[in-house]
């Protein structure tokens, strides 16, 4: 299980579970799963079980998994059947399908299926800390066509703490769609600005974040540590 604040890269580390492996990675949206008629969205998930079967080795990304088995749903038991259909295979399957889920919201899971036994460990993906946070800015501002050399990334890193990795994303593409409206080449001012102009998550949402913190600091392995 990977949980964390939005943002922090927890799909990409999914992604890099499966890199890693050198194996197919299957997406399991648990949104594209429900169907109106009664029984539906359980044969979805079971049909969607058994080509994770029919792949394996695989990596099964199950992405946003509380909003497919959450007990706080009001939906007519829906998602309660689709706890015991994922439930029920986890423990009985013979294939080689790895699971990778991940979370922002891990309260909203029902206890039975983050034990130990279900889900080896949970990590927590926390926002970047500062040399994180300039390797960042170097991956990004490469991939814009930009020399991570002509910018100071330890500034940069600095100016945009508690900025997660998809809003120090966002501020080198603000940055680029700036200096292209007058035809000027992008710059550390431009970015310091970017920054400043930028209010992340850890701002906007701080209680929820401390929150989440305080609940992953005792419970969960720090995915940077």
């Amino acid at each position: 299980m990977l949980l964390g604040v939005q943002g922090g890269g927890k799909s990409l580390a999914a992604k890099a579970v499966a890199g890693m492996w050198s194996l197919p990675l299957l997406r399991l949206d648990f949104g594209a799963l429900y169907n109106k008629f009664y029984g539906e969205t359980e044969r979805n998930l079971r049909e969607a079980l058994k080509l994770a079967d029919m792949m394996s080795p695989c990596v099964l990304w199950l992405d946003e998994i509380e909003k497919g088995v959450s007990t706080s749903q009001n939906d007519s038991g829906i998602s309660g059947r689709l706890l015991g259909t994922l439930l029920t295979w986890m423990a009985e399957r013979k294939s080689r399908a790895f699971i990778v889920a991940t979370s922002n919201d891990i309260t909203q899971l029902p206890p039975e299926l983050v034990r130990k036994g279900r889900l080896d460990e949970i990590f927590f993906v926390d926002l970047p800390k500062a040399d994180i946070g300039e390797e960042i800015f170097r991956i990004h501002l490469e991939k814009q066509s930009q020399d991570p050399s002509h910018f100071n990334l330890k500034t940069l890193a600095e100016h945009s703490d508690g900025f997660s990795g998809a809003e120090i994303e966002q501020v080198v593409v603000s940055a680029l769609y700036s200096v292209a409206a007058s035809d000027a080449e992008l710059n550390m001012p431009t970015l310091t600005a970017a920054i400043h102009e930028t209010n992340p998550l850890s701002v906007v949402m701080d209680e929820k974040i401390r929150q989440l913190r305080s609940w992953a600091q005792e419970r969960c392995v720090f995915a940077d540590e």
